[in-house]
């Protein structure tokens, strides 16, 4: 019961955002580069708050429910289905940057599922191990310090560098401020976590290895496909580290 409110509370806090920062993007002229963003921190932080305020037993079961809840609606941004609807259009128009077109959708779905079909079996492993709690470190990585590196790329980047994309040539611009933001996210997020870790120096080597590890793979994976990556580096280092 508390599982299903909770996911129920996630769906509509991302379909409000969606529709709130699409409205900005239409008729205030902001950046998607921001909005975007903001349904990006929505995405992967807010759920991580409801499930501390809404406590409920993990197991594959919700992980899996989970990952159901998050890409089957990503299917009604289609073209067909948003091209008659104005508010399904309106929400698209909030993370749809020019410079991704035609692949934008194309991208956030296969990241997506490709980004579950990482942390699935991952979590398994964590919970196998009794160290469940651990598989929240990547995803909030993710979601804080790739949410904050475009935003501060674009506002304070000066220093850049290319990146290529999936199912195209065209190469996109990253910046070496905002590959900073996985690093100072992940010393943060690794901090807070310290007292799950089993051991002391365990905990010192996530603080030594996986920061770097993530930076590296935020600044070498593909335009707009962080997640999968991130996901994998995050998890691979921890499991190295833990065992």
């Amino acid at each position: 019961m508390v599982f299903g409110i909770a996911q129920l509370i996630k769906g509509l806090l991302m379909f409000s955002t969606q529709i709130s920062t699409g409205l900005l993007v239409k008729h205030k002229g902001v950046k998607v580069n921001y909005t975007r963003k903001v349904n990006h921190f929505v995405l992967f932080l807010v759920p991580v708050l409801l499930d501390t305020l809404f406590p409920y037993e993990n197991s594959l079961y919700t992980l899996l429910t989970s990952a159901f809840v998050a890409t089957i609606p990503l299917l009604m941004y289609v073209e067909p289905i948003r091209s008659r609807n104005r508010g399904i259009a309106l929400m698209f128009l909030s993370f749809d940057r020019p410079e991704d077109r035609p692949h934008t959708l194309r991208w956030l779905l296969t990241q997506t599922i490709v980004g579950y079909l990482v942390m699935i079996p991952m979590g398994v492993i964590f919970f196998s191990m009794g160290l469940e709690y651990l598989i929240f470190i990547p995803v909030l990585i993710n979601g804080l310090g790739d949410g904050l590196a475009e935003p501060i790329g674009v506002r304070y980047g000066r220093h850049s560098y290319n990146v290529r994309a999936l199912f195209t040539d065209k190469k996109y611009v990253r910046t070496v401020e905002g590959s900073l933001c996985v690093y100072l996210a992940s010393l943060l997020i690794i901090f807070l976590f310290g007292p799950m870790f089993p051991t002391q120096f365990q905990l010192i080597m996530a603080l030594l290895i996986v920061p770097i590890a993530m930076t590296v793979a935020e600044a070498v994976s593909p335009h707009t496909w962080d997640t999968p990556l991130l996901f994998l580096v995050g998890y691979g280092s921890l499991l190295l580290i833990l065992l």
